[in-house]
């Protein structure tokens, strides 16, 4: 019973990924039934068919359903809306895509050193897999209140002067965001719409992907940093502390014990 609720947890983010990546290839063809492309665009991609709008609807299929049948670990905690599910969803994706990742950089290693006989893609491939993994787990990490943070001042203050603390680290987050899309939205939508390359034999479209992404990614980075203070405003007071064994074995403990109950 849990090998199958995984595997049904795991086949969103596979669906993702595999629609994902075919859209990296051929969304110049989705570009031009829009009808947006560019005379160059026009004379080297066709114009998309039954294949593209299957993997178009299958990508956002994937952003729907992925969420919804995501099961939290307790480490992950449980009360999350749903803007944290999809955080939650990325992460699996993100944790696919380092397997993918080391697959790819594992198959050049032979092919290059056993073999002789060095790929073309396998590097330009791992780049634009670690920019992905980047984004991803930013947004991941953001949601499970993972980014540094120093505590030292924080812990001293009383819990209405933490929560205003915590307000201007988020304007601080939600300013940042606000002025990477105004300075580079026209950059990104213009790498997207004449699906800048990388200009080698492989030549992926890492500039007309990665760009938008980033942007999308610091919004996202953004609105979590919104959900989190939401979500956190009516707690008590934390006290972080520096985690000796006898504590971790205590966690282990009650990890186990929540776990056995579950089951």
């Amino acid at each position: 019973m849990r090998a199958s609720s995984a595997t049904r947890e795991l086949l969103w983010p596979l669906v993702f990924m595999a629609s994902a990546g075919y859209l990296a290839w051929y969304t110049p063809r989705l570009i031009i039934w829009w009808g947006n492309a560019s005379d160059a665009m026009i004379n080297r991609f066709p114009v998309a068919g039954a294949p593209e709008f299957l993997a178009l609807a299958a990508f956002v299929l994937s952003l729907i359903m992925g969420p919804l049948t995501i099961r939290p670990t307790v480490q992950e905690g449980t009360n999350q809306t749903v803007f944290d599910r999809l955080s939650l969803f990325m992460g699996r994706v993100t944790m696919l895509l380092i397997v993918s990742l080391v697959l790819v950089m594992f198959y050049e290693v032979i092919a290059r050193y056993v073999f002789e006989a060095p790929t073309l893609w396998a590097n330009e491939l791992s780049l634009w897999m670690a920019g992905a993994i980047f984004l991803f787990s930013g947004l991941y990490a953001m949601q499970q209140r993972s980014h540094i943070r120093i505590y030292l001042l924080y812990d001293m203050m009383p819990r209405n002067v933490q929560r205003l603390c915590d307000t201007f680290s988020v304007s601080l987050i939600v300013g940042f965001a606000f002025i990477m899309l105004w300075g580079s939205y026209n950059e990104a939508r213009d790498k997207f719409l004449r699906w800048e390359t990388f200009g080698t034999a492989f030549d992926p479209p890492i500039p007309a992907t990665i760009k938008p992404l980033l942007i999308v990614f610091i919004c996202l980075v953004a609105l979590q940093a919104v959900v989190n203070l939401i979500c956190d405003w009516n707690k008590d007071k934390e006290v972080h502390s520096v985690v000796d064994e006898a504590e971790i074995e205590e966690y282990v403990q009650e990890m186990g014990e929540k776990l056995k109950k579950k089951g």
